[in-house]
């Protein structure tokens, strides 16, 4: 368990060089907990208190739309679950966190940073780090969907998170790239095989434009 904690020390590190004190800090303040594939860890209409990092496992973010879930993110290892809007502003959430795998998560409080803040100020500079790196995920993710195709949306996350495709049942990546899972399997046939990639090709390179 140690050296599975030692990763939230680790990414801070990266971020900014820790002193010996504040690392020992962050090890004495956290809070490792396990949590059970399926665990919901926030509901919709629930305010947000606590915020998460994964050390190991994956936990889905996906909304309640006319009683379908719609997947719009996978947090993995070494990322954070954060409900910027609840745990902000103290709103009730409109989407849900559930754990899709059995979990190891540090679990986070507003009051638990503030005390380390005081004592070690230079951590709340790191904190503002993450949460733009949060906002910045946010928005590309946004971005995504407003401009991309299903398809190079599915290019995108197997280029950049490959490990998801052997991780997450089909029907909740269809549900994130935005599809029906019997588009997914046509988009991978397309993609995966070698007639699949001519024939996209080709038909790329007849687009107009």
């Amino acid at each position: 368990m140690e050296a599975i904690q030692e990763r939230l020390v680790d990414y801070f590190s990266r971020i900014m060089p820790l002193t010996d004190a504040e690392a020992a800090a962050i090890r004495a303040s956290m809070c490792v907990k396990p949590f059970p594939k399926g665990t919901v860890l926030l509901r919709e209409g629930q305010v947000s208190t606590e915020c998460y990092f994964v050390l190991a496992g994956c936990v889905r973010q996906y909304y309640l739309v006319d009683g379908e879930e719609k997947t719009t993110n996978f947090f993995a290892e070494n990322q954070w679950v954060v409900s910027v809007n609840s745990l902000t502003n103290q709103a009730p959430a409109n989407h849900y966190f559930a754990c899709c795998e059995d979990s190891q998560l540090v679990v986070g409080t507003e009051q638990k940073e503030h005390d380390l803040y005081k004592r070690f100020p230079r951590l709340e500079t790191i904190s503002r780090i993450v949460m733009g790196t949060v906002f910045g995920e946010l928005q590309e993710q946004l971005a995504t969907y407003l401009t991309d195709t299903p398809e190079q949306r599915y290019q995108k996350l197997l280029q950049a998170r490959p490990d998801l495709f052997q991780r997450i049942p089909q029907y909740q990546l269809a549900s994130y790239i935005g599809v029906t899972p019997e588009s997914l399997s046509r988009i991978r046939k397309r993609i995966t095989t070698p007639a699949g990639r001519a024939s996209h090709f080709l038909a790329e390179k007849a687009a107009p434009g």
